[in-house]
């Protein structure tokens, strides 16, 4: 036994914890649980704990259902909404999903980043990410409809607001489980706000987006709203997004920082965006996995529509954002359009896929966007070489589909069973009837 898994058994007998919950989530990003006591949690490092994998869809076959959860003793933290309840403190940890002789669940998103990562190292890198997660706060009205809980803009204070108290809330659980908080703002919506996570490594960082789903959703409860991660929630509002910042380091260097270099980016940070611009198509159905992602990616505001790139520039898919000059630590590249409903395992596996086959190819970075891209017209982007993103899910799937570089990241087994959920998705959604066309089509009077 290690010493992690030795500090997770004494933390539990020292804090009297009644409950651990296992943690880990199926293919599309849907968080699971299974609660256990104290006295198998030994038991559980040593063996695993067994589960019907055939009961979570997408995880594995009918004819081969046993399953393992494995702890990662290193994500083990209470759960803070839990430790007013007397004599029922809580804590959770993450689980690797594994197959009964041990070996990673082809399907687990969880190993899916895991290899991906193990390739990153490989080529003598370490990933590290921030990520800016937008998201509604609503109310349901006396007659069953959502609102927003109010009617601020960006960086709105707005006094009494229950956006304050939410958004403090909120941050103080979410350092209390270990995760680090760099700015809490309102957004341009209303009810919408936004929370930015302070970098971590890729791993930890998805791990962390999953806890911060859950604690967003628990604190909604108990200040009486909704919280939402819906792409698009409100029809002529903004939609939500969350940009992520990249870096990749060798050792205690910045590969994407050169001193002498545009923008202080080195030839390893272009051919990244590079990387990221000419595959982002094929991406897209997993950084953006819902039919509603494609009403915030051409619904207009900030958006990204179009694979350009650009430095300090809003309406670029890609952009280099500013930095303190001379500073290298700080030099990164940030990808636009993932939005807070993706599951984070896979799209940040499929990002860093895409970003390392430019650096492995050389890829040739295209001339930056210097303009707003959504002003252009359609000939002048063609002339440009700016080619749309996909404007539907029905479309994002068929670039996945003929995607290589995307089946190879995610493996077969998960890379099918994606195809094969989204494609019920978008035919369910096309079999609606709207109010939209009823109001079109109906005759008034």
């Amino acid at each position: 036994m290690d010493k992690q898994q030795e500090y997770v058994l004494r933390a539990i007998e020292e804090r009297d914890i009644r409950f651990v919950r296992l943690w880990f989530t199926d293919v599309i990003g849907q968080l699971k649980s299974v609660a256990i006591a104290p006295a198998e949690v030994e038991s559980a490092f040593e063996e695993g704990i067994g589960f019907d994998g055939s009961a979570v869809e997408g995880l594995t076959r009918v004819f081969e259902s046993d399953m393992l959860l494995s702890p990662d003793p290193s994500t083990f933290q209470m759960l803070p909404w839990r430790e007013e309840e007397l004599g029922n403190r809580v804590a959770r940890m993450f689980c690797d999903v594994l197959t009964p002789d041990g070996q990673p669940a082809r399907t687990d998103p969880r190993a899916v980043l895991e290899r991906q990562l193990a390739r990153v190292a490989d080529a003598g890198f370490t990933c590290y990410i921030h990520p800016e997660i937008e998201f509604y706060l609503l109310r349901r009205g006396e007659d069953g409809s959502l609102l927003p809980t109010d009617r601020a803009g960006y960086f709105d204070h707005v006094p009494g607001g229950t956006a304050h108290d939410f958004r403090r809330r909120a941050i103080l659980m979410l350092e209390q489980m270990g995760i680090s908080v760099e700015f809490s703002h309102h957004e341009g919506g209303p009810g919408q706000n936004e929370i930015d996570l302070r970098y971590a490594d890729a791993l930890s960082m998805a791990d962390s987006i999953m806890t911060f789903r859950a604690v967003i959703e628990e604190v909604a409860i108990q200040e009486g709203c909704i919280a939402t991660f819906m792409p698009k929630p409100l029809v002529g509002q903004p939609g939500s997004g969350m940009h992520t910042h990249f870096s990749l380091f060798e050792g205690d260097h910045n590969a994407f920082y050169d001193a002498g270099g545009q923008y202080q980016l080195s030839a390893t940070g272009r051919s990244f965006i590079a990387g990221l611009l000419h595959h982002a198509r094929e991406i897209t159905a997993i950084t953006n996995q819902y039919v509603n992602s494609y009403k915030r990616l051409w619904g207009g505001d900030e958006a990204p529509s179009y694979v350009s790139w650009g430095h300090n520039n809003r309406s670029a898919l890609v952009r280099v954002p500013m930095h303190k000059p001379g500073k290298a630590q700080s030099v990164r590249v940030e990808y636009r359009s993932l939005d807070p409903a993706a599951n984070p395992y896979l799209a940040y596996a499929v990002i860093l896929a895409a970003g390392l086959k430019g650096i492995e190819e050389g890829y040739e970075l295209p001339p930056e966007a210097e303009d707003d891209v959504w002003a252009l017209t359609d000939r002048e982007r063609d002339a440009l070489g700016i080619t749309p993103l996909p404007t539907s899910l029905k479309r994002a799937l068929s670039a996945m589909s003929a995607s290589d570089l995307v089946a190879d990241t995610l493996g077969e087994d998960t890379f099918e069973y994606f195809v094969r959920n989204k494609r019920r998705e978008y035919l369910a959604y096309d079999a609606q009837v709207t109010d939209f066309e009823l109001s079109q089509f109906l005759p008034r009077g």
